[in-house]
C-alpha cells in the first residue's frame, strides 16, 4: 500500500530523544502491567527493582519509574532501543497514528520481542500473545493506507466545495449555542481514560433546551472524542460543508479528531438507497471508500478497527433526511456482530447506542425537531447560531467584492442596504444558503435586465453547467453531493432551509450600477420567492434577444416557461407524498431537466447505488424553493382538489414532541399557498394555471384563493391554539396580505401569548401586521420564556396600539431592560408592563424608570421575581409621581428588604395616591395606587393600607416603621401578620401606635405572640381611646386584631370589645389582665373561651364583674367548668340586677356565655331573665341547688332545661321548689321528657302551682310548661306522643280532675286505642274543658268512633265531634260555654257500615239539642241512606244531614232525593245529597246543583214535586237541562203555586232554554227571584221576559248572551223593577244605548241591595270613562245598597272621586268589590277615608290595583273604626315594607277578620302582618302567595297558628320558604287540628324534601292545585 520506509533515515535513539515528553504522557495512561513488562526490558544493573515498582502505586512514583526508563533506552545501543519500542508500539494503547508510524520506523521491521520480556505477564488487557504482535505491524499499515484513501477523498470533495466558496470558511467563526442533552438513561463513557478505559461517567437528566450559552464551533468539538455529539442547525445553515471542512481539517492532521484515526463521513440521503441488510465490512468499503484489495487486507482493517474502535470518528451528516427511524436500545444491550448483515438503520443506531464499535467517536447533524430521536443518546448537543447583520454584511460585500471592481463594490453596498432594510430577506439571510440566493436576487434586481450578450455566466457557475447531463460518473471513490437540497423555510426562522455548499458561492460577475428603491422589495416572502424564480429564470440563455428584450415583468417570463414550470411544479407536488428530494433523471423529462440545472433550480448530486456504482441524481437548489414550487401547483393546477389542499394546510408548533411526524420539508408549504391567495400573486398564478385562459382561468384561481383564505378564517376563529399556532397564524395573514383576517385573530384574543419559542425580528413583523389592524381597541402581547434578540426589541415598535407588553424570562437581563427603555417611548398606548421572572437589578430599573415617565397612560407595572434590591425598586418608587394613571405595581421576589418597604410608606406621607403597600416576607411586593382623577373627583376615597407579611422583626425595624407609620396620613388597616413580635418590639409597636391614624385595624396573626404580650395589647383598650375591639387567639392559627372604631358600624353607644379566647390564660393570668384593664368601665364584650380558668377561675370572674360596668356578654365557654358551678352562676344571675341570660351547654364544646341588659334597661322592673343548661344530665342534688338559687330570683325567669338528661329523681326535686319559684315563667324541656313515667310526674305541676297556663309535652321534640304571674282561670295540656295505656292514664286523669279548668286538652298519639279513648271520653262530663280534646292517631276504630259519637249526648257542653279513620286518623271533641246549641257530628273517610248508621240515627234520637250530621267519601250504599233517613224521620228530632259521596251524580242524585222524599215526610230542604229534616214542615226547597244532570233525568222527578205543593224554591243551576229539561220546568211549574225561586243558571249557552220557558215563567206569577246565568236570551225571549220583570225582586244575567235590541229592551224593562233588591249583571255586553238606559233604571230603583256589574264596563267602547262616571252618578239614590261589585270597570282617579262622592251616602253598605279599577295610591286613600262613614262593612276587596304605602297607612287610621269587617282582599298591589307595618296595625284591630288575603302585594317583608293576625282569633283564610316571603314569615306563622283555632287555611305558594320554615309549619299543625290546608307549592324545597313532609303531615300542600 505504502511506499516503505528507510529505517536508517533517522536514528532510533534520536527520534525517542525528541518523542520523549509525548512518549512519557502515552505511558502514563497505561496499565501498571504494561509499564511493568517494559521496565523488565532494563538489565538489573540499570538500578531497576521490580518489587518496588510493584509496590509503588503513587502517580508521581509511576512517572518516576518511566523517567528512568525511557533515560536508560535513550542511551542503550541501537539494537536495544529497537526492541524497546517495537514492543511499546505492541503493547501500548491510544498512541496516535503518527507517532506510531514514525517510532515503527525509525525502529524498522524486527520479528521478535526483546530477550527481556517477561513470560509470566498474564494480563490480556496489556499485552499481546507472540502470533498477535508478529501480524500488528502489517495490519497496522493496511489501516494506515485505508486512512490515506480516506483522507485523499475527502481532500478532492473539498477542494471541489471551496472552488465555489465566495469565502473561505473558518470554525473558529461559526458561533454554535450549547444546549443541554436530555440523558435519560446513564450509559459508559467509552472514551478512553487516563485510567480506566471504559469507566461509567453519568450525567445529570436534563432535556433539549437551550443554554444561552455562545461558544465557537471550533470550541465545542473539543473534547469530543468518544462521545456522542449532535450538531443541530436549520437546513440551509452550512451543517454538511462544516462536516467536509470537519473532514479536510482531519486529513490535513488539524482539528479536533486526530489524524490517526479513520474519519467516516456518510450522509443520510445516500444511506436512503441501501435497502438490503449489509454488514460494516460492506458499509466501509462498498458505499463508503472501495479499495481494490483482497478480503484479506479488508479483514486486517476491519480486524483493527474493531480492536481499537475508539480511533474511529462516525460523522452522520443529515438525520433529518433519514427515511427510517433510528431504534432506542436498553443501556447494557448486547454487542452487534459487525460481520452480521443488519438494516442500515440498525447498523446507525448501533454506533449511536454503543452496541458497535464501542468508544467510537460519533457525531450527527439534524434539525431541531428531530433531535428527540436522539434522546438519551447525545453526550453533547449544539445548535449552530444564524448570522447576524454584520456576518451578513460581510457576507454581501464578500458576494459582489470577489472580484474587487469598485463598481461591484458600490453595488454590494446598496444591495447591503436594501437586504438590511427589508425584514424578510433579512430573515432569509442568517440563513447561508438563503443568504447566497438573496444576493443572486438583489444582482439580478440591481443590474436589471440587460441584454443578453453582456451578461456573463461566472466561471464556476459556466464549469457546473457545462457538464453534460447524465455525463461520465468517476470510478473509485465517491464524491458526495455538490449540493444538499436541505430542508428549508422562511428565512430567519427556527427550521430554515439550506441548500448546497455552493450556497455560498458567487452568482454572477456583471457590474452596473442602478438607482433602486426599497418599496420595489416585495413585501411577503411569498413574493420574495416569486421574484427569486423570475432571477432563475432569467439566467436561461436560449431565445432570440428580442425575446428576452420583450420581457418587461415577471409574468412575461412565467408565461414563456409555462410548461417547463408546470412539469417542475408537479414533480415537486407529487415529492410530498413520499418525501422525495432526490430525482433521477427518469422522472423529469430531458428537456425539463436541462432547463433546471440551466436556470440553477436544480443541483447535480452523486449518488453510490447498493452495487456501489456512482450515478447522478438531482435535487432542487433548496427546499424552500421545492415547496414554493408546490404551493404554485396547489394553486394553478385542478389535478390538486380541495381535498387535497386541505389536507396540507395545517399550522405548524415550534414545540418539538415526540408524536410530530417526520417530514424532511420545512413545512413551509400552507406559507406560500397563504402568499398565493394574495390578490398581488392572481396575474401570475393565472399565466400558470392549468385551466382555460382568460376570465375562466382568473375565476379558477380567484376560487382557489378564497379557499385558503376561508381556512384561514376557520383557523381565526379557533379557540384553541397554541402560542406557537397563534404566531404561524400571523405568519400566514402576512403573507396573505387580508387585514380583515387579521381582525378577527385579534378580535378574540385581547392578549397574545407566546410560550417558550425563539423569536426572530421576522416572527415581531408578522405580529405587527396582525395587530395593527385592531385599531384604538388595543391588544396585548406576552412573551414567556422566549429567546428574543435585540433586533427583535427594534423591530417591536412597529406593533401599534399596544396596551400591554410582558417579558418572562431568566435572560432578559439589565442590557435587555436598557434596549427595551429606548423603545417604550414610542409605545403611546401601553397601560400594563411587565417585566419579571428576569435578571433585572437596580441598573436595569433606572433604565427602565427613566423611559416610563413618555408613557403616560401605563396604569400597572410588574418587576417581580428580579434582583432589584432597595435601590432598584427605589429607582421605580420614585417614578409614582410622574405616572398619573398608575394603579398597581408589582415588585416581589426581589431580593429586598424592610427598607425598601420602609422607603415606599414614607414615600405615602408625600404622595397621596398610593392606596395600599403590600409586602409578604421576600416573595411580594406589591403597590396599588389611586389615579388623580379619583382624588380630583368628589367620590369618597377610602384610606390606604399596608400589609406586611412573614416579616423578621426587630426592634430597630419596629422603631423604624413606626416613625414612617406615625407620619403617614390615615390608614385603614395595618397588617403585620407573620411576624415574630417579642416582648420589647411589641411595646415599642404599642408605645407609638396612639401616634398611628388608623381608622380600622391592625392585624398581627401567627406573630408567636405569649402571654407577657397579651397583658402590653390589653392595655391598649384602657390606654388608647381609639381602641375599640381587640382580639387575642394564642393557639394555632394564632390570631391579633386590634380595631379602630372607624373599623366597625358605627352606632351612637360607646362599647369596647375583649377577644381573649384559646390562650391558655389560668386563673392566676386573669389577675394580670384585670390589672391592664384599668377600671374597662366601657368594655361590653369579654370572651374568655377557650382557656383553663376552671371553677377557681369562674369565681375570679365573678367577683371582677361589678367593675364592668358596661358588660354586655362574657363569654367562658370550654375553660373546664363543672356542673357543680350551676348554683354558684344561678346565685349570680340573682345578685346581679344587670346579668340577664346565663347559657350552659356540654354539646360540641362547653359553653358557658353570661349576657347582660344594656345600661338603660337595668332599672327596669319588667326585666326578663334566663337560665339556660342544654346538653348534661343534670343530678337531682345539682337540680335542688339550681332551684333554691333561682327561688330568690325577683324579675321574670325562664328555666331552659332542654335537650338535657333529667331524671325522674330530678324531676321530683324540680317539682318540690316549683311552687316556691313565683318569678318563673316558662319552663323548657324539649328533648329532655322521653319517658311517659316522667311527662306523667312534669305534668303534675297542674296540681302544684296555679299559675300554671299550658303543659306541652312531647319525647324529642319542643315541650314547656308556661306560668301566669298570678293565678290562672284555665290552662291547657298537650301530652302526645308517649304511651298512655292502663295505670299511666289513669295517673293522667286523676291529675286532670284535681287540676284546673282546661281550656285544650291533646292527647293524640299516645296508643289509647279504643277502649283508652273510651276511658277518656267517659271522664269528659267531669273534666272542666272550654275548647276541644283531641284525641287523633290512637288506634281508633268504628266502635271507638261511636263511644266519642256518644258524648254529643252524655255531654251537654259537647259541640261537636269530627271522625276520620283512613289514612290520617283525625278525632276531635268541641265544646261550648252555651246551652241548647246546635251539634255537629262529621265522620268522613271512615268506611261506615249499616250497622254503624243505625247506631248513630239512635244517637241522634237521643240527642238533647238539634243535630247537624256531615258524612263524606264513607262508602254508603244507597239504601243505606234510605234507611238512615227514614230512621231519622221516626225519631222526630230536629236534623240536617250532609251526605258526599262520588257516587252521588247525576241519575243517582236524582234517584236517591226522590227515595228519601218518599220514605220521609218530614224533609224540608234537599239539596245535592244534604236534608233538613223538621218536625211538621213539608218540603220547600230542591235543590240539585252541579250535578251533572241532562234533561231526561229529570222525568222521575215529575210526580215527587207535584207531590210537594208547598216547595217555594228549585234550583237546578249548573247543569245541562236542554229541550227535555226545559219541557219538565213547563210541566211541573202549574203545580207549584207557592214557588218563588227558580234558578237554572247553566254551563252551557242554550238559545232555547230561555225561550221556551218563558211564556211558563211568565204564567208562575209566585216567581219573585229568578236567575238565568249563562244562557242565550234571543229576542222573543228578551220581549217576553220585560213583562215579568217588574214583579221579581232578584234578577241573575250574568255571562249571558243577548242581541243589541234583546239587551236594550231588558234593560229597559228593568226601569220598571221598582221591587228589583238583587240585580246581577256580570259579563254582560252592554253598549253605549243599553248603557244610558241602565242608568236611568238605577235612578228609578231604590230597592237595590244588592248590585253586580262586575265587568261590563270593558264594552263601552272609547266613550268608557264617561259611561263610568255616568253609571256611577246613577248609583247615588242606592240608600238601601249592602252589596256592590264593580270589578274591572277601570274607573280611576276620576271615578274613584265620583264614588267617594257617594260612599257616604250608602250607610248600610256590608261588602264593596273594585278590583281592577286602575285605583292609584293617591285615590285609594281617599277612597278608605270615604269608607269611614260605612260603619256597617264587612267585606272589603280591592286586589289587582295600584295602592301603596299610603293607602296602607290610611287602612291604618280607618279600619279599627270598621268593627264588622271579616273579609279583607288587597291582593296584587304595590305595598313596601312601610304599608306592610301600617297594615299590621290596622288588622291588631279587627277582632272579627276571618279572611285576609295579600297574595303578590310587592313586598317580601310581611313580618309585621303575619304577626298581627295574632289579634283575630275568628280567622280562617289567609292567603300569602307570591311574594318570595322567606322564612321569617313562615315562622311568625307558625306563633301565631296557636291564636287561631279556627284558621283552616293558609296559603304560601311561590314564596322562598326554606325546608326549615316548612318543618317549623309541619310542628305546629300539631297545635291546630281545625287548620285543614297550609299551601307551599314553588317554594325554596326540593321535590324529595316535599314528598318526606307531604308523607310526615298530609295538611302541607305541595301541588299546584
Amino acid at each position: 500500500m505504502d511506499e516503505g520506509v528507510d529505517p536508517d533515515a533517522e536514528n532510533v535513539n534520536s527520534v525517542l530523544a525528541q518523542e520523549s515528553s509525548e512518549l512519557l504522557r502515552i505511558l502514563s495512561g497505561q496499565p501498571p502491567a504494561v509499564i511493568k513488562t517494559l521496565c523488565q526490558m532494563m538489565p538489573c544493573d540499570a538500578g531497576w527493582n521490580g518489587n518496588q515498582a510493584s509496590s509503588s502505586r503513587s502517580t508521581a512514583a509511576v512517572t518516576e519509574h518511566i523517567e528512568a526508563m525511557l533515560e536508560y533506552f535513550r542511551g542503550a545501543n541501537a539494537a536495544d532501543c529497537c526492541n524497546f519500542l517495537q514492543s511499546m508500539c505492541i503493547l501500548c494503547e491510544n498512541i496516535p497514528m503518527h507517532l506510531e508510524s514514525r517510532l515503527m520506523s525509525a525502529a524498522g521491521y524486527e520479528t521478535t520481542v526483546c530477550e527481556h520480556s517477561s513470560p509470566s505477564v498474564k494480563d490480556e488487557t496489556s499485552s499481546s500473545p507472540p502470533s498477535e504482535q508478529l501480524i500488528k505491524r502489517p495490519r497496522i499499515d493496511y489501516w494506515m493506507q485505508y486512512i490515506a484513501a480516506v483522507m485523499h477523498l475527502l481532500q478532492r470533495r473539498w477542494e471541489q466545495l471551496s472552488e465555489r466558496l465566495v469565502r473561505e470558511v473558518q470554525l473558529e467563526n461559526v458561533w454554535v449555542s450549547l444546549r443541554m442533552a436530555n440523558r435519560i438513561r446513564d450509559r459508559p463513557d467509552q472514551t478512553p481514560g487516563s485510567a480506566d478505559k471504559g469507566g461509567k461517567t453519568p450525567e445529570s437528566d436534563g432535556d433539549y433546551r437551550s443554554m444561552d450559552s455562545r461558544v465557537t464551533l471550533e470550541t465545542f468539538l473539543q473534547e469530543c472524542t468518544g462521545k456522542v455529539t449532535v450538531l443541530l442547525g436549520p437546513a440551509g445553515s452550512g451543517k454538511s460543508l462544516l462536516m467536509s471542512c470537519l473532514g479536510q481539517q482531519w486529513a490535513h492532521g488539524l482539528g479536533p479528531i486526530p489524524s490517526s484515526y479513520l474519519f467516516v463521513l456518510l450522509e443520510f440521503r445516500q444511506l436512503n438507497v441501501l435497502s438490503h441488510p449489509l454488514s460494516l465490512t460492506e458499509l466501509l468499503f462498498r458505499h463508503y471508500v472501495p479499495i481494490n484489495e483482497g478480503d484479506h487486507e479488508k479483514e486486517a482493517i476491519v480486524d483493527y478497527l474493531l480492536s481499537n474502535p475508539e480511533q474511529s470518528c462516525w460523522v452522520l451528516d443529515g438525520y433529518d433526511e433519514f427515511q427510517s427511524k433510528l431504534a432506542k436500545q436498553e443501556v447494557h444491550g448486547e454487542l452487534l456482530d459487525p460481520e452480521k448483515p443488519l438494516p442500515v438503520a440498525d447498523l446507525i443506531s448501533g454506533l449511536l447506542n454503543r452496541q458497535l464499535l464501542p468508544g467510537c467517536t460519533v457525531m450527527v447533524t439534524c434539525r431541531v425537531r428531530d433531535v428527540l430521536d436522539l434522546e438519551g443518546i447525545a453526550d453533547k448537543v449544539g445548535q449552530l447560531l444564524g448570522w447576524d447583520c454584520h456576518e451578513i454584511k460581510e457576507y454581501v460585500d464578500s458576494f459582489f467584492g470577489e472580484k474587487g471592481h469598485s463598481a461591484n463594490r458600490a453595488l454590494g453596498v446598496q444591495a447591503a442596504e436594501l437586504l438590511l432594510s427589508s425584514q424578510h430577506l433579512l430573515g432569509m439571510s442568517s440563513l447561508p444558503a438563503l443568504c447566497n440566493i438573496c444576493c443572486i436576487y438583489l444582482e439580478h434586481l440591481l443590474l436589471g435586465r440587460t441584454e443578453p450578450g453582456n451578461m456573463q455566466i461566472p466561471e464556476e457557475r459556466g464549469r457546473e453547467t457545462s457538464r453534460k447531463v447524465g455525463g461520465k460518473e468517476e470510478k473509485g471513490v465517491q464524491i458526495p453531493g455538490d449540493g444538499r437540497g436541505e430542508e428549508g423555510s422562511r428565512g430567519g426562522r427556527e427550521d430554515q432551509g439550506g441548500g448546497s455548499e455552493d450556497m455560498m458561492t458567487d452568482g454572477t460577475n456583471c457590474r452596473a450600477e442602478l438607482p433602486l428603491t426599497q418599496a420595489q422589495i416585495p413585501s411577503t416572502l411569498t413574493q420574495v420567492y416569486l421574484s427569486v424564480l423570475d432571477t432563475f429564470l432569467n439566467r436561461d440563455a436560449r431565445g432570440s434577444n428580442d425575446e428576452l428584450n420583450t420581457m418587461k415583468l415577471p409574468q412575461s417570463i412565467l408565461s414563456r416557461h409555462r410548461s417547463e414550470l408546470c412539469e417542475l411544479s408537479q414533480l415537486a407536488w407529487n415529492s410530498f407524498e413520499d418525501s422525495k428530494i432526490l430525482f433521477m433523471k427518469e422522472d423529469i423529462s430531458q428537456e425539463a431537466l436541462e432547463f433546471s440545472i440551466r436556470t440553477g433550480l436544480f443541483l447535480q448530486v452523486e449518488l453510490r447505488h447498493e452495487d456501489g456504482m456512482l450515478v447522478n441524481s438531482y435535487c432542487f437548489t433548496h427546499l424552500t424553493l421545492q415547496e414554493f414550487l408546490a404551493a404554485l401547483r396547489i394553486m394553478t393546477s385542478a389535478d390538486v382538489s380541495d381535498t387535497q389542499l386541505k389536507k396540507r394546510f395545517s399550522l405548524r408548533t415550534r414545540w418539538t414532541t415526540k408524536s410530530d411526524q417526520r417530514t424532511v420539508f420545512t413545512d413551509s408549504l400552507h406559507l406560500f399557498v397563504c402568499g398565493l391567495a394574495s390578490p398581488h400573486c392572481t396575474p401570475a398564478l393565472v399565466q400558470l394555471a392549468r385551466t382555460p385562459g382568460g376570465a375562466g382561468g382568473q375565476s379558477w384561481v380567484q376560487k382557489r384563493q378564497n379557499l385558503v383564505l376561508k381556512l384561514l378564517k376557520n383557523l381565526c376563529h379557533s379557540n384553541n391554539l397554541t402560542g406557537p399556532k397563534i404566531l404561524e397564524l400571523c405568519h400566514c395573514i402576512q403573507e396573505s396580505q387580508d387585514h380583515q383576517l387579521a381582525q378577527q385573530v385579534v378580535g378574540a384574543r385581547p392578549t397574545l401569548e407566546l410560550r417558550n419559542i425563539r423569536l426572530l425580528p421576522n416572527d415581531i413583523d408578522a405580529l405587527a401586521f396582525v395587530v395593527n389592524s385592531v385599531g384604538d381597541n388595543g391588544i396585548g402581547l406576552d412573551f414567556g420564556a422566549c429567546t428574543m434578540e435585540s433586533e427583535c426589541l427594534d423591530v417591536l415598535p412597529r406593533c401599534q396600539y399596544i396596551h400591554h407588553l410582558g417579558f418572562r424570562r431568566r435572560k432578559y437581563d439589565d442590557k435587555f431592560a436598557e434596549k427595551l427603555s429606548s423603545i417604550l417611548p414610542k409605545f403611546k398606548t401601553l397601560r400594563k408592563l411587565e417585566f419579571c421572572g428576569a435578571s433585572l437589578t437596580a441598573t436595569g430599573a433606572a433604565s427602565l424608570a427613566s423611559a416610563l415617565p413618555s408613557c403616560p397612560g401605563v396604569t400597572e407595572i410588574n418587576l417581580s421575581d428580579n434582583d432589584l434590591k432597595d435601590d432598584g425598586i427605589k429607582h421605580i418608587a420614585d417614578i409614582f409621581t410622574k405616572q398619573p394613571r398608575l394603579v398597581l405595581v408589582k415588585l416581589g421576589r426581589n431580593n429586598s428588604s424592610l427598607g425598601a418597604v420602609d422607603y415606599l410608606i414614607r414615600k405615602m406621607s408625600s404622595f397621596l395616591n398610593i392606596q395600599q403597600v403590600h409586602a409578604d416576607g421576600l416573595k411580594e411586593l406589591t403597590v396599588t395606587l389611586s389615579q388623580n382623577s379619583d382624588l380630583i373627583s368628589h367620590k369618597t376615597k377610602s384610606e390606604p393600607t399596608i400589609c406586611l407579611l412573614n416579616q423578621k422583626w426587630r426592634k430597630p425595624d419596629m422603631q423604624k416603621l413606626a416613625k414612617s407609620l406615625a407620619c403617614c396620613p390615615a390608614l385603614s388597616v395595618l397588617d403585620i401578620s407573620g411576624g415574630r413580635l417579642d416582648v420589647e418590639t411589641l411595646r415599642t409597636l404599642t408605645q407609638f401606635l396612639p401616634k398611628f391614624n388608623i381608622t380600622q385595624k391592625i392585624i398581627a396573626n401567627d406573630s408567636c405572640l405569649t402571654v407577657q404580650g397579651l397583658t402590653i395589647l390589653t392595655a391598649l383598650l384602657a390606654n388608647c381611646p381609639a381602641v375599640v375591639e381587640l382580639h387575642i387567639r394564642l393557639q394555632s392559627p394564632v390570631q391579633v386584631s386590634i380595631v379602630f372604631s372607624g373599623g366597625r358600624a358605627q352606632t351612637n353607644e360607646v362599647s369596647k370589645l375583649l377577644c381573649l379566647s384559646c390562650c391558655g390564660l389560668l386563673p392566676s393570668h386573669l389577675e394580670r389582665v384585670w390589672g391592664s384593664l384599668g377600671t374597662a368601665s366601657d368594655l361590653t364584650f369579654l370572651d374568655l373561651s377557650g382557656n383553663s380558668l376552671g371553677n377557681r377561675g369562674l369565681r375570679v370572674l365573678l367577683d371582677f364583674l361589678p367593675r364592668l360596668r358596661s358588660i354586655q356578654e362574657i363569654n367562658t365557654s370550654n375553660n373546664g367548668i363543672g356542673i357543680e358551678r350551676v348554683g354558684m352562676l344561678a346565685g349570680a344571675l340573682c345578685s346581679h340586677n344587670n346579668l340577664t341570660h346565663i347559657h350552659i351547654s356540654d354539646g360540641d364544646g362547653q359553653q358557658v356565655i353570661l349576657k347582660f341588659c344594656p345600661v338603660y334597661k337595668r332599672h327596669d322592673k319588667q326585666q326578663k331573665k334566663m337560665f339556660r343548661i342544654n346538653n348534661i344530665s343534670i343530678p337531682p342534688s345539682n337540680m335542688t341547688t339550681l332551684c333554691r338559687q333561682l327561688v330568690q330570683c325577683r324579675s321574670h325567669l325562664e328555666l331552659d332545661l332542654s335537650h338535657s338528661s333529667l331524671s325522674d329523681k330530678a324531676i321530683e326535686n324540680l317539682l318540690k321548689v316549683l311552687s316556691k319559684m313565683t318569678s318563673l315563667q316558662r319552663l323548657n324541656v324539649s328533648h329532655s321528657i322521653t319517658s311517659t313515667t316522667g311527662a306523667l310526674m312534669l305534668a303534675r305541676c297542674l296540681t302544684v302551682s296555679q299559675r300554671v297556663t299550658s303543659v306541652e309535652l312531647r319525647p324529642q321534640t319542643a315541650s314547656f310548661i308556661q306560668f301566669d304571674s298570678v293565678k290562672a282561670e284555665q290552662a291547657s295540656c298537650r301530652l302526645t306522643h308517649y304511651s298512655l295505656k292502663g295505670d299511666n292514664l289513669e295517673r293522667l286523669l286523676e291529675t286532670l280532675l284535681q287540676g284546673p279548668q282546661l281550656s285544650v286538652l291533646d292527647l293524640s298519639s299516645n296508643q289509647l286505642e279504643d277502649e283508652g279513648v273510651k276511658r277518656v271520653a267517659d271522664c269528659l262530663q267531669k273534666l272542666k274543658i272550654t275548647s276541644y280534646v283531641n284525641l287523633s292517631n290512637n288506634g281508633l276504630t268504628q266502635q271507638g268512633m261511636m263511644d266519642v259519637a256518644d258524648t254529643l249526648c252524655t255531654c251537654t257542653n259537647v259541640s261537636g265531634v269530627e271522625v276520620s279513620l283512613e289514612a290520617e286518623e283525625r278525632c276531635l271533641v268541641w265544646f261550648t260555654q252555651y246551652d241548647g246549641c246546635v251539634k255537629t257530628l262529621r265522620v268522613r273517610d271512615s268506611s261506615l257500615e249499616r250497622g254503624h248508621l243505625v247506631r248513630l240515627a239512635e244517637i241522634v234520637s237521643i240527642s238533647p239539642s238539634p243535630t247537624k250530621l256531615e258524612f263524606k267519601n264513607n262508602l254508603l250504599q244507597s239504601d243505606w241512606i234510605e234507611d238512615f233517613v227514614a230512621l231519622l224521620n221516626s225519631s222526630q228530632r230536629g236534623c240536617s244531614i250532609s251526605i258526599e259521596e262520588r257516587w252521588i251524580r247525576s241519575e243517582e242524585a236524582v234517584t236517591l232525593l226522590c227515595r228519601c222524599l218518599r220514605v220521609s215526610s218530614n224533609i224540608q230542604t234537599i239539596s245535592d245529597g244534604s236534608a233538613d229534616l223538621t218536625p211538621r214542615m213539608a218540603t220547600e226547597k230542591i235543590g240539585l246543583m252541579d250535578c251533572a244532570l241532562e234533561g231526561y233525568h229529570l222525568a222521575s222527578m215529575k210526580s215527587i214535586i207535584s207531590s210537594c205543593p208547598l216547595l217555594t224554591e228549585l234550583d237546578f243551576s249548573h247543569n245541562s237541562l236542554g229541550i227535555e229539561g226545559t219541557e219538565f220546568l213547563c210541566s211541573v211549574l202549574p203545580s207549584l203555586p207557592n214557588l218563588t225561586s227558580l234558578s237554572i243558571g247553566s254551563k252551557e249557552a242554550s238559545v232555547t232554554v230561555v225561550e221556551k220557558l218563558s211564556e211558563a215563567l211568565l204564567k208562575a206569577a209566585a216567581i219573585q227571584c229568578l236567575n238565568l246565568s249563562g244562557h242565550v236570551i234571543s229576542d222573543t225571549g228578551a220581549q217576553i221576559m220585560s213583562r215579568m220583570l217588574p214583579r221579581l225582586k232578584s234578577l241573575n244575567l250574568s255571562h249571558c248572551v243577548w242581541s243589541a235590541s234583546g239587551g236594550l229592551q231588558l234593560i229597559e224593562a228593568l226601569g220598571e223593577c221598582v221591587s228589583l233588591e238583587d240585580l246581577c249583571l256580570d259579563c254582560s255586553r252592554l253598549n253605549e244605548e243599553s248603557r244610558t238606559l241602565l242608568a236611568q233604571a238605577l235612578r228609578k230603583i231604590n230597592s237595590i241591595r244588592s248590585l253586580k256589574l262586575n265587568k261590563i264596563s270593558t264594552e263601552m267602547g272609547p266613550s268608557q270613562a264617561i259611561g263610568v262616571l255616568d253609571l256611577l252618578a246613577a248609583m247615588e239614590g242606592l240608600t238601601r245598597t249592602q252589596e256592590i261589585e264593580l270589578e274591572g270597570w277601570r274607573m280611576a282617579d276620576r271615578g274613584i272621586e265620583e264614588l267617594t262622592r257617594i260612599l257616604p251616602v250608602w250607610t248600610e253598605l256590608r261588602k264593596i268589590s273594585l278590583s281592577k279599577n286602575l285605583i292609584s295610591d293617591q285615590s285609594g286613600d281617599v277612597l278608605l277615608e270615604a269608607l269611614n262613614s260605612c260603619t256597617h262593612l264587612e267585606e272589603l276587596h280591592l286586589p289587582s290595583n295600584s295602592l301603596g304605602d299610603l293607602t296602607a297607612a290610611r287602612m291604618a287610621l280607618v279600619l279599627p273604626s270598621l268593627t264588622h269587617i271579616t273579609v279583607l282582599d288587597i291582593s296584587e298591589n304595590r305595598i313596601g315594607y312601610d304599608g306592610s307595618v301600617s297594615l299590621s296595625k290596622a288588622i291588631m284591630c279587627m277582632k272579627n277578620l276571618t279572611k285576609i288575603y295579600l297574595t303578590s302585594v310587592g313586598t317580601s317583608e310581611l313580618c309585621p302582618v303575619a304577626a298581627s293576625l295574632a289579634h283575630c282569633p275568628l280567622l280562617q283564610d289567609v292567603g300569602l302567595g307570591w311574594n318570595n316571603c322567606g322564612d321569617k314569615v313562615a315562622m311568625e306563622l307558625v306563633r301565631v297558628m296557636p291564636l287561631c283555632p279556627k284558621l283552616m287555611r293558609i296559603d304560601l305558594e311561590s314564596n322562598a320558604v326554606s325546608v326549615s320554615g316548612a318543618e317549623a309549619l309541619a310542628r305546629a299543625l300539631g297545635s291546630c287540628p281545625a287548620l285543614q290546608l297550609i299551601r307551599l307549592w314553588r317554594n325554596n324545597i326540593s321535590p324529595t324534601e316535599a314528598r318526606k313532609l307531604s308523607l310526615r303531615e298530609r295538611r302541607l300542600n305541595f301541588s299546584s292545585t
